[in-house]
């Protein structure tokens, strides 16, 4: 083992991921100098003191810790670090110094365990696999030391401002990290590792076209670099390009047909392409593979468990699909997305002893955040179920407080994208752009806002033999980005006013993009398709504009049921709105004003379909539905529930079964908390 002198800091390049707004930077600057000059005595007493102002700060924590190392005082810096992965569990330094703390204690299980960790987190420590390699010959595991020197190896052959970039990268030090490594392609030009870093910002801040251009100038330059293939197929599935993530993903699948991260992407294109039917015995096939009781093997059975008990629902096989959730808290108590699959069947009923697991991993404070907000909602859904509503709201308010304080849902973002929307699109601006847009009739939206009956629509219109159900579509969101720009303003959109300025031939070209976009989810053929994406209610001008003869239908329900529906439920992504009451107040006034300005400004055009009205009187809407879309009735829409097909959203099982009232008036249980929103709703719509 090497001695106490031989042991280094940290990797060079990592010592500096601070913070230069920060008001204790200089300090800690100051503090790194004093390290660099081997005053590591110095360096611990100033640690200390800035401690006393900032006693959480990683930096300074770490540093502190570095010194105590290098001063020879192992176990209190091993105690210092604990306290650091108490504050910051995911900080790639704090494995990295454990590790090395333990290599001065001549531990090499443990110096393992830690520097593992550590490039697991951050594959680019280089210091971190060079103990490795060391610490894996000298415990006789040759596989695992050759696996190391590749890394260093790899590591040594990229310029060092890339490799420097690449650790604040894994450190979340993301904006240094961007500008580190585009100082870089400016100076030097453009170098593989730097444009694949570059396109992993891009993924991680959603700005997914300029990753797939990344990645995609990666692989001309270098075709067989197996790890920016896999993460440009994971763009593409970002992107819902599900046939060009087949064809990138095809090279690695031949190269390595067993490998189970591929076959999970290959897996995730299926379910894209809606074919749940096909990835069931893909999941079942890798989960029989998967040997053993590690801790490592539960994560990835109770993974593919989550994966087909989705695809099992989505089908309708909803024992099956319960069996596979339970499979997954099984191997994992925490898992909260597998607990509020079963919530989110919506059917499914609780046994106090899965109540009893999910309040005490609710209180683990060892349970990750995302875990407790899934495990929140779901024991909020277990208690409603049994009838105990303060219980049951205690753990929706809980759940929902703790995601709204992460999410950073800004409503003056869209009451200023209703307010432009009002003031661009007029029945002038309409008028003089009549006749524009691409002349088919297939689409079939179905919008408004969540909870609000657009899956029993969907269903019943997908009962129709003319009509295929697909999905919440995401292609005209990517048109209004693509619109939008990158450049985002909040006060001044660039999206909708830039629609005056589009001319007829890019107002088509943007209606044949959409049919071409979508082409890929209509496996039947059928003459109509549905596109179920509720937000699209934001967007029925451009709608109008690109795809003029499509159908556009709103889904509208009471405010206070459709409201707290919305509250109790934990969405898979977006719908930040409803995290809040005070939120989805304000979204919903919002939804309302907007609607009524599309039925003043295009009076007709869209169908408002109350979902009470649905429940009171099933064959006189679906008659009045099947009107406004041109079709003609078939009984089949009337006994929607017999309709065997895929759903995917949180009604699925809902629409299986005959129409009920049982749902219309559930919010009335959790009147006594919910006077907030009928205040925020104001008097007219809460009435």
């Amino acid at each position: 083992m090497a001695t106490q002198s031989d042991l280094p800091i940290s990797d060079k390049a990592s010592s500096a991921p601070l913070n230069p707004a920060s008001p204790l930077a200089a300090e800690i600057a100051d503090l790194r100098a004093l390290q660099a000059k081997d005053d590591h005595a110095g360096a611990l007493v100033g640690a200390h003191r800035l401690l006393e102002v900032d006693p959480t700060n990683r930096d300074i924590l770490l540093i502190a810790a570095q010194s105590l190392r290098l001063t020879q005082q192992t176990q209190a810096a091993l105690d210092l670090l604990n306290r650091l992965a108490q504050h910051h569990p995911q900080f790639s330094q704090m494995f990295l110094e454990r590790g090395l703390c333990h290599v001065a204690r001549r531990d090499a299980p443990a110096a393992i365990a830690d520097l593992r960790a550590a490039v697991m987190i951050n594959s680019a420590l280089t210091m971190g696999w060079h103990m490795l390699v060391g610490l894996y010959r000298m415990t006789g595991d040759a596989a695992s030391a050759e696996v190391a020197v590749k890394q260093v190896a790899h590591l040594n052959s990229i310029p060092p401002p890339i490799v420097h970039a690449k650790q604040l990268f894994g450190d979340g030090e993301v904006d240094d990290a961007e500008m580190q490594i585009r100082r870089f392609l400016i100076e030097a030009g453009d170098h593989p590792e730097a444009m694949r870093l570059l396109a992993q910002i891009g993924h991680m801040r959603n700005v997914l076209d300029d990753a797939e251009t990344l990645y995609a100038g990666v692989l001309l330059m270098v075709p067989e670099h197996h790890e920016a293939r896999s993460e440009y197929v994971q763009v593409l599935i970002a992107r819902h390009k599900f046939p060009q993530a087949r064809d990138a993903l095809e090279p690695l699948l031949k190269l390595d047909p067993s490998k189970h991260a591929h076959r999970i992407q290959a897996a995730t294109i299926q379910v894209g392409l809606g074919d749940f039917e096909g990835v069931i015995p893909a999941y079942r096939e890798m989960l029989a593979e998967i040997p053993g009781d590690t801790l490592m093997a539960r994560v990835r059975r109770a993974d593919l468990n989550l994966w087909l008990g989705h695809a099992l629902k989505t089908e309708g096989r909803t024992a099956e699909a319960i069996e596979a959730y339970m499979a997954a808290t099984a191997d994992r108590p925490d898992f909260g997305d597998a607990w509020w699959s079963l919530a989110n069947l919506k059917t499914y009923r609780f046994t106090a002893d899965s109540i009893a697991v999910m309040r005490d991993r609710l209180d683990d404070v060892a349970t990750t955040e995302v875990d407790r907000v899934h495990i929140a909602f779901a024991l909020g859904k277990a208690l409603e179920d049994q009838g105990d509503y303060a219980a049951s709201w205690a753990a929706y308010d809980r759940g929902n407080a703790m995601h709204r304080a992460s999410n950073g849902f800004l409503p003056e973002f869209f009451e200023t994208n209703t307010r432009e929307q009002k003031r661009v699109c007029t029945p002038s601006f309409f008028a003089a752009r009549k006749g524009w847009g691409l002349d088919d009739p297939s689409p079939i939206f179905v919008l408004g806002l969540p909870r609000s009956g657009s899956t029993l629509i969907e269903q019943i219109l997908a009962s129709h033999s003319m009509v295929e159900g697909t999905q919440e579509l995401p292609d005209i969101q990517r048109i209004v980005h693509e619109l939008q720009g990158r450049e985002l303003n909040f006060d001044e959109p660039r999206y909708p006013g830039v629609l005056e300025e589009l001319d007829a031939d890019a107002i088509r070209k943007f209606g044949e993009q959409y049919i071409a976009d979508t082409m890929p989810n209509r496996a039947l053929g059928r003459p109509y398709f549905i596109d179920k994406m509720p937000n699209n209610f934001r967007h029925v001008g451009l709608i109008h504009l690109i795809l003029p003869n499509a159908k556009i239908i709103d889904a509208r329900r009471d405010p206070m049921a459709c409201c707290f529906s919305n509250f109790k439920q934990l969405f898979a992504q977006g719908q930040e709105f409803t995290y809040g009451l005070e939120d989805i107040a304000r979204y919903y006034r919002t939804y309302v004003e907007l609607m009524d300005h599309w039925d003043a400004v295009l009076p007709g055009r869209v169908l408002r379909v109350q979902h009470e009205d649905v429940i009171d009187d099933l064959e006189g809407n679906v008659r009045r539905i099947l009107d406004y879309c041109g079709l003609p009735f078939e009984d089949a829409c009337v006994e929607f529930h017999k309709t065997k097909r895929s759903v995917r959203t949180p009604s699925s099982e809902q629409v299986r079964q005959p129409i009920f009232r049982d749902g219309l008036d559930q919010w009335k249980n959790f009147e006594p908390w919910l006077a907030p929103l009928r205040e925020f709703l104001g008097p007219e719509l809460a009435k």
